[in-house]
């Protein structure tokens, strides 16, 4: 037994030392992408789909050759991602291990606002400032949605819709078609940075279209009980009621108000929640809820990625589109500044990166081209949907 192992090994060897000089004769080289984000926690839904549509992009690109690098050798796009659990200390060591990473050229992530803010906070804030110690890696996000996220560094980049330039068209359009509209009501996850802050832009657009704010009801992401809130609620009576909530407690809440029988004209929903997964969890309750998206398959473009995704065995939402479109903007960026991939250029490509997202004025997304503003924020295309018949139909394009 002892000899027939030790052939066993010295064969496995010959092999793996044969493979090696064939390796290295076919020159293929490979260039990682790396993502962070929630993959585990409440929100894990987020990360796990953000995963799946970078990697969905990547085979779409390898599959086509891969991506040129600086010095003409084609390169295989290979994703990785870390888990943050939507918790910031754990985002920021996240971050650290990236970049220390001797092929980290960029990462896009995270998913929680609550993590992008203080993540941003340790990156170098102005680029070329010798007195700045912070980390100079740059970042594209694609989830955490609160406003205003990218100035904090110019390492950061964003490819999040305006949450306040969706709301106020919606309330807009509100006010222009629903004359019969008079109240309002939030309910809002108060302990959540994107819920909260997308909350108190619905209500202020609540009151510039003219709708008496009669009050609002708060919950915790992760509690499971809505009936006091909802009660809070049923007095209110509103016409309108916003709930600014992520799809599991949106469910809880919705569930709750067919409970008590809380009926209002019209339901308006957060972003994050135009997804399958308000659909699978209460398609019934939902039903009617309008809310602003950045994504919908209403493109061959976008239907494909849909497809590619759904391959993956998950969905595709405003979030992950985001998360697809980043990988090819990078494919254009690495291919735009001849980014090299080697560890001995590191910190020049981690540069050229940065400067070459940083030149890009427009990029092309799935439901047509992406403006990039002066602070690193998108500037996308949306439309509104409705959930209808358990699904989501297209309700207005503005």
């Amino acid at each position: 037994m002892l000899r027939f192992t030790a052939i066993f090994s010295a064969v496995a060897c010959a092999m793996a030392l044969a493979a090696a000089p064939a390796q290295a004769q076919t020159g293929e080289r490979t260039i990682k992408i790396y993502g962070f984000g929630a993959k585990s926690g409440v929100v894990r839904i987020f990360g796990i789909q953000s995963e799946a549509a970078m990697q969905a992009a990547a085979d779409k690109i390898n599959a086509a050759g891969g991506v040129t690098l600086g010095d003409g050798a084609k390169a295989k796009i290979v994703i990785d991602y870390l888990d943050d659990r939507c918790n910031a200390e754990e985002g920021i060591n996240a971050l650290r291990r990236i970049a220390a990473q001797p092929d980290a050229i960029v990462a896009i992530g995270p998913t929680c606002s609550n993590v992008a803010e203080p993540v941003f906070g340790i990156l170098q804030k102005k680029v070329g400032d010798a007195s700045d110690s912070g980390i100079q890696f740059p970042i594209y996000t694609d989830v955490a949605a609160k406003g205003g996220l990218a100035g904090i560094s110019e390492w950061s980049f964003r490819n999040v819709p305006s949450e306040a330039a969706m709301y106020k068209s919606v309330f807009e359009w509100v006010a222009a078609t629903r004359k019969d509209l008079k109240t309002f009501w939030g309910g809002v996850e108060k302990d959540f940075a994107h819920s909260n802050a997308t909350f108190n832009v619905m209500k202020d657009n609540a009151g510039k279209a003219g709708l008496e704010v009669l009050g609002q009801s708060e919950w915790l992401l992760a509690d499971t009980s809505f009936s006091t809130q909802v009660r809070e609620m049923k007095r209110a009576n509103a016409d309108v009621v916003a709930i600014s909530a992520h799809p599991f407690t949106t469910c809880g809440v919705l569930k709750e108000m067919q409970r008590q029988g809380v009926k209002p004209k019209l339901m308006i929903g957060l972003t994050s929640s135009s997804s399958m997964e308000t659909l699978q969890g209460c398609a019934q309750q939902a039903e009617g809820i309008i809310i602003p998206t950045s994504f919908a398959p209403v493109t061959a473009e976008a239907k494909a990625a849909a497809e590619a995704v759904a391959a993956k065995k998950s969905n595709m939402d405003l979030h992950n589109a985001a998360a697809w479109e980043n990988v090819f903007t990078l494919k254009k960026v690495i291919e735009d500044q001849k980014i090299m991939g080697k560890p001995e250029t590191l910190a020049a490509d981690r540069k050229k990166m940065r400067d070459g997202l940083a030149a890009l004025k427009q990029t092309q997304g799935l439901l047509g081209p992406v403006d990039r503003a002066a602070d690193r924020e998108a500037i996308k295309p949306y439309l509104f949907v409705q959930a209808k018949g358990g699904a989501w139909t297209v309700a207005h394009k503005p």
